[in-house]
This record gives structure tokens, sequence and C-alpha cells, in this order.
């Protein structure tokens, strides 16, 4: 189990919305849930209520990582808009690859960000081990 969902969010996010962004995201790529290792995000975010309703409710860990290292990680879609809110060009994307490298993997990106009104979630996993999280190889 190392995929790791990466979420962005607004302050007070609603959990309901932040699970179902993260449930769709998944089977829009054929991931299974029971495959994912923690949800990323920066780290001032792993006290809002929302995101620690969701981690508890699928039993994943909750990770924050200073927005400072986030803004290391190369990502496909930066945004001028977050960073100029949190510091980091990316957070949904980066808090996901940066945790997957945590883990002593090279990351992948398996879903770039979608979004919902308050949330931003993103997929990585360790490259070269893509096809072993799909459901029934697809």
């Amino acid at each position: 189990m190392s995929l790791i969902v990466g979420v962005g969010a607004r302050p007070g996010v609603d959990s309901d919305e932040l699970d179902a962004l993260v449930g769709a995201a998944l089977a829009a790529i054929g991931l299974a849930p029971e495959r994912v290792a923690a949800l990323a995000t920066v780290d001032r975010r792993v006290v809002e209520p929302g995101l620690v309703e969701v981690a508890g409710r699928r039993g994943w860990p909750l990770v924050g990582y200073p927005a400072l290292e986030l803004a290391r990680e190369a990502v496909p879609h930066p945004s001028a808009l977050v960073r100029a809110a949190t510091g980091t060009p990316s957070v949904a994307e980066a808090a996901a690859l940066r945790a997957v490298r945590d883990r002593g993997a090279e990351p992948v990106l398996l879903l770039p960000k979608r979004a919902s009104g308050a949330a931003t979630v993103a997929v990585a996993g360790p490259a070269g081990e893509v096809d072993a999280y799909r459901h029934d190889g697809g």
C-alpha cells in the first residue's frame, strides 16, 4: 500500500465534499482505495477538521509537509494563486509526490490535480508499480 492522495483544501472544507472528491478521483483511474497509504497535505492543514474526518473515515494517516518543502517538488500544474495563498505553487500534487518520495520510492503522478469547490486532490505512487494498484488489472 503505497499510493498517496495529496490534498489541498480551503479552511472549513466539508468532509463529505472532500471524501466524494477522493473517491471519484480514485475511481476515475481505476485505483483501489484500500491501496492508499495516506493523505498528504501542507502542514498547516493537518488539523483541518474536514481532512481529519476523511482520513479517519478511510483509516488513512494524515501527513503534512512545510510549504517550503512542497515548493521544491516539480509539478505539472503549478498555480500562482496557490503560491500566494500557501507559499508553494502546489499542495495536492506536491504533497502526493513528496509523501511517496518519503517512503523511499521515486514518485510518479498517477492523477493530476482535480478540484471541487473547496478542495483539490492528486494521486501519486511509486514509479514502476502502477499496474499493481489497479482493480483487476484495469
